[in-house]
């Protein structure tokens, strides 16, 4: 692979080329990205102690499509709006005590479940690739539903927070990584796919 390969690569792993955009662009791209963590948060099925919401689809969609370090800051800044009681999480939830709560752990993965999909989208598990997508997705779903079912657990007990913080979750991460893969798919259409 020469040189120029390796740059047609990098740049192509994600339609939106956002590392390689302005500044400026970045920093919209960054408050679109809050607001659509905002919105994903809106669709929720409440059940206790954690909802059931689209946020973890969204998390890991900006994580593939603004790689790893921008898509993990989009999802700080938009914790960080949380944490200064913007009603940005599920139900309309904001405030420094839903990081103590039963969903922080979940909350405290998000950044870390951005970053491991947009790595991997970086390495080629992309739109380019849907399986490969696909597996990125539900490995980070399932990151997500360890950490914060360990957190959980250190709240409720490791069997309440298993069969209500995780096992619930686990077709709905499933589903979500499906319908990201497909999403991702859709959007790299007519891109032209990376030189290998």
């Amino acid at each position: 692979m020469n040189y120029a390969s390796t740059r047609t690569a990098k740049a192509a792993f994600s339609p939106l080329d956002l590392q390689n955009a302005p500044l400026v662009l970045r920093g919209l791209a960054v408050i679109l990205g809050t607001g659509i963590l905002a919105a994903s948060s809106y669709v929720s099925v409440p059940m206790i102690p954690v909802p059931i919401t689209m946020q973890t689809l969204a998390v890991t969609m900006i994580g593939a499509l603004y790689g790893w370090r921008l898509g993990a800051f989009t999802v700080v800044a938009w914790l960080a709006e949380a944490a200064l009681g913007m009603p940005v999480l599920a139900n309309g939830a904001g405030g420094l005590h839903v990081f103590v709560g039963p969903t922080a752990g979940y909350l405290l993965s998000f950044p870390i479940v951005a970053a491991l999909t947009g790595f991997l989208a970086e390495k080629g598990w992309n739109g380019h690739r849907p399986v490969r997508a696909f597996v990125s997705m539900v490995l980070a779903n399932l990151l997500c539903l360890v950490i914060g079912g360990v957190v959980l657990g250190i709240m409720v007990g490791a069997e309440k927070a298993f069969l209500l913080g995780v096992l619930p979750f686990l077709v709905g991460a499933a589903l979500k990584s499906a319908l990201g893969a497909a999403l991702l798919r859709l959007l790299a259409r007519g891109k032209a796919r990376p030189a290998v």
